[in-house]
């Protein structure tokens, strides 16, 4: 089963992948898998940390995330497995934006967001695979 499906699967919306997504992209940026602050979540996304609480319980009872009393979000397995599918979807998407259809990067960004949710990972396979054809490789960031 794809990632895309397991979310569909777990009944995962957009806005949980995003979460999973933003978590995953924050850990990278720090280095760390040791968690991610729910306030570096709201600023990130930019939604305010009651919204952020209300994603962490319903990811908490997926299984998908783990969290203290007050502490830093910690991403389980499965919830690091979707998160970093959504965010190579992504990156794929914003880089063929970018260097095949020429998007400014801003838009292109946004654009992937909403875009990522939708393909499955067979069709991002066969997406890649045409890609790296054409010689375009993912851009990480």
């Amino acid at each position: 089963m794809d990632t895309t499906e397991r979310s569909r699967e777990l009944h995962l919306t957009m806005a949980n992948e995003d979460y999973l997504e933003c978590m995953v992209r924050i850990e990278q940026e720090e280095g760390t898998e040791s968690g991610v602050r729910s306030v570096d979540i709201a600023n990130r996304l930019e939604v305010s940390k009651a919204s952020v609480n209300k994603a962490v319980s319903a990811l908490k009872a997926q299984g998908l995330v783990e969290q203290s009393h007050y502490g830093k979000v910690m991403l389980t397995p499965q919830g690091r497995e979707v998160g970093n599918a959504v965010w190579y979807r992504h990156r794929l998407l914003r880089t063929f934006l970018i260097q095949e259809l020429g998007v400014e990067f801003d838009r292109a960004d946004a654009e992937a967001c909403m875009m990522e949710h939708a393909l499955s990972e067979d069709t991002m396979a066969r997406w890649l695979a045409y890609l790296e054809q054409q010689g375009i490789t993912v851009v990480e960031n």
